[in-house]
């Protein structure tokens, strides 16, 4: 046997301090999703492709058997959080602000082909870590204000398993937190509408229990979103 669980089995029963599992859960989709339009704060629900993708994750929502639900409040995520609590037979769901979407300012309701020729953006592309979006936010702010309400969460309610019902960028900086690598490299973790990753959290130590769990694989080799230019950058 490899010696690496041991190494881990320890950790999550000896460290001292936060215990508990946090399950992650990005919304459905959204006809913005699909246009490659940026949300951000807005309050855009779910379309009825988006609402059948949360139904289909039902069963594995039924699996990993969360106790608590907390989510964004913004529309799409509260819907979301709806679905799977109506199908696992939760009543309560609380929110945090903290979950809410990346504040994109002036750039929400753009899509890429628009963006691309915006040079704040293209600042913000290159060096998301430490250059504010319009809105005010660097992707280290995002993180932490993320880790801040999964820390909350966990640590009024020990030891149990909690879902989130988050958005992409906050979902991936989040991971990247607990899988200790550089928030540079947040855009590496794939995270589709409608998916579930898993961290089991014991003090200063996280272990990584799955990551962007689909319920129809073959949906994570399909691009976010089409955009003529993307086509054209790459032909």
């Amino acid at each position: 046997m490899a010696l690496g669980p041991f190494y881990v089995a320890e950790k999550l029963t000896k460290n001292p301090g936060l215990r508990g599992t946090a399950l992650f859960m990005r919304h459905g989709e959204t006809a913005w999703n699909r246009a490659g339009r940026v949300m951000g704060r807005n309050p855009i629900e779910l379309d009825d492709e988006g609402r059948l993708q949360v139904r289909g994750a039902v069963e594995f929502a039924r699996i990993i058997e969360p106790e608590i639900i907390v989510t964004s409040p913004l529309a799409r995520a509260r819907q979301s959080a709806e679905i799977i609590a109506s199908g696992i037979g939760l009543e309560r769901i609380a929110e945090d602000p903290d979950l809410a979407e990346v504040l994109y300012g002036r750039w929400e309701g753009m899509v890429y082909d628009e963006l691309i020729t915006d040079p704040e953006y293209l600042r913000y592309r290159e060096r998301p870590i430490d250059t504010a979006t319009p809105g005010g936010e660097t992707i280290a702010q995002v993180q932490a204000r993320g880790v801040a309400a999964v820390t909350r969460a966990i640590a009024a309610n020990p030891g149990t398993r909690i879902l989130f019902v988050s958005h992409g960028d906050i979902i991936r900086s989040v991971l990247a937190h607990y899988l200790g690598v550089e928030l540079a490299n947040f855009r590496r973790i794939r995270v589709d509408n409608a998916t579930f990753s898993g961290v089991q959290i014991a003090g200063d130590f996280a272990e990584v229990k799955f990551l962007n769990l689909l319920y129809d694989p073959a949906r994570a080799f399909v691009m976010p979103f089409t955009s003529d230019k993307i086509k054209l950058e790459h032909h």
